[in-house]
């Protein structure tokens, strides 16, 4: 059934919808910004590291998540193109883009 502008999917049994091309994103649109690095507190008081922006299809974007996870030597997880790590590594996570070439900015205060 074709989903009009105004009209969102509440309920189906059919599977997973595919989203309309509009919606999809692309990763040139994600690069716009550039590479970003910002720190946030959760709810509980934990830090987490957040990399936004990262070029890449989202294999690559996965592939640098465990590299960053492994550099760090912590946790973490990368969603749709973010790349989140437990604690405070925005300095080692900067050093490591720069390694690779990738040019990158910390975001927020």
């Amino acid at each position: 059934m074709p989903r009009g502008p105004d009209s969102r999917l509440v309920y189906s049994t059919g599977g997973p919808v595919e989203p309309s091309p509009a919606e999809k994103r692309t990763p040139a649109a994600a690069a716009g910004k550039g590479i970003r690095i910002r720190l946030e507190r959760r709810a509980s008081g934990r830090v987490v590291t957040v990399v936004t922006g990262v070029p890449g299809r989202p294999g690559e974007v996965e592939a640098l998540g465990r590299e960053l996870r492994a550099g760090c030597g912590t946790g973490g997880t990368t969603r749709d193109d973010t790349i989140e790590l437990q604690g405070d590594h925005r300095d080692k996570v900067e050093a490591a883009l720069a390694r690779r070439g990738l040019r990158s900015k910390r975001a927020g205060a």
